[in-house]
């Protein structure tokens, strides 16, 4: 996610569109592209503003990769530069060494001419991008990464269900996560109805999956019900007002509503969140959107920890394995960012 959207997108007068990652090497276990896995060699740069970037935050934790894959969290606010480190001493990242994201960006292509996105990997001996392919992160850090997972850490994509859930992501990803941008971003009425229409199409589709089971695919939580929860968890607080996506509020649907507050409960997911960063950002940077930068109070946050009796329907969240263990000190949400 990059300054005003994305910086894997583009918007103009017909559409908004989402380009693919520019930079899209891979870190293996057998190290194909030069890039092979191995502990504290790469830092995680991330947003916890980004839906993109906090999928691979919340994986991260799920897998009990903090020790192996350091991680660095940009101010919400950029500005001409983009992501930047302001929230660290003096300004600079204290791994890398840099003040802006873009650093890395130059030191792996002098001039590239796109957008500075989060969440990237930047190879540390080098202060070299490796990374910024949003989609496939996660998954990397899912199987490729799994000689350095916590023991307990749980399968969030089983081969088996493979086909199963890249079909549930596709449709997420289509109608969804990158439905509320093209809502948000839209130029036209037109444009506008047809997104936000088919946001809440999908939405709906997913509320009847999830009412007869706990999870999107399965008995457990997969890497869909990861790139699901960022978009729901970010519906009411900037989605329904700032991006227009208010046919209802999620807290209006009942079925998608508990399942959200589910996820948010469970260790690894509401942990991750930061409603202060989320609605700054939002409501600061997309001037195009909201010119005057106010930043709302509302909607309050404590819901998300009221009872949602989704254990009724059965399912274990880490199937075999187990919860992971309290968040690091130094990776705790602040405080005026939790419920």
């Amino acid at each position: 996610m990059g300054r005003d959207g994305d910086g894997n997108s583009a918007y103009g007068r017909k559409a908004f569109r989402r380009s693919k990652s520019h930079f899209a090497d891979r870190i293996t276990a057998d190290g194909r592209d030069g890039w092979p896995v191995e502990a504290g060699r790469y830092r995680l740069v991330v947003s916890r503003a980004c839906p993109w970037a906090s999928r691979a935050v919340i994986s991260r934790r799920l897998l009990g990769l903090e020790d192996a894959l350091s991680m660095a969290i940009a101010d919400p606010i950029q500005d001409d530069r983009s992501w930047r480190f302001t929230l660290d001493p003096d300004g600079r990242d204290p791994v890398l060494g840099i003040r802006y994201l873009s650093e890395a960006y130059d030191r792996r292509e002098s001039g590239y001419p796109g957008g500075v996105s989060v969440p990237a990997i930047v190879d540390v001996p080098s202060g070299r991008l490796v990374t910024n392919d949003y989609q496939q992160i996660t998954l990397d850090l899912a199987t490729e990464w799994r000689a350095l997972h916590r023991p307990g850490a749980p399968d969030l994509y089983p081969e088996r269900l493979r086909d199963e859930i890249d079909a549930v992501m596709a449709e997420v990803y289509g109608d969804v996560n990158n439905g509320v941008y093209r809502a948000g971003f839209a130029t036209g009425q037109e444009e506008y109805e047809a997104a936000c229409t088919g946001v809440f199409q999908r939405l709906e589709k997913l509320a009847a999956r999830l009412e007869r089971q706990r999870y999107l695919v399965g008995e457990t939580i997969t890497e869909a019900d990861i790139r699901l929860f960022t978009t729901l968890v970010r519906f009411d607080a900037v989605y329904h007002g700032h991006f227009k996506c208010n046919r209802w509020k999620l807290a209006e649907n009942e079925v998608l509503w508990a399942y959200a507050r589910d996820l948010f409960q469970t260790p690894g997911f509401g942990d991750t969140v930061d409603f202060d960063h989320i609605k700054r950002h939002y409501y600061q940077v997309h001037t195009g959107i909201n010119p005057t930068g106010i930043v709302p109070l509302g909607p309050d946050p404590a819901g998300w920890l009221t009872p949602h009796h989704r254990e009724r329907l059965g399912g274990r969240p880490f199937g075999d394995g187990t919860a992971p263990g309290p968040v690091h000190p130094t990776e705790e949400v602040p405080a005026r960012g939790r419920p």
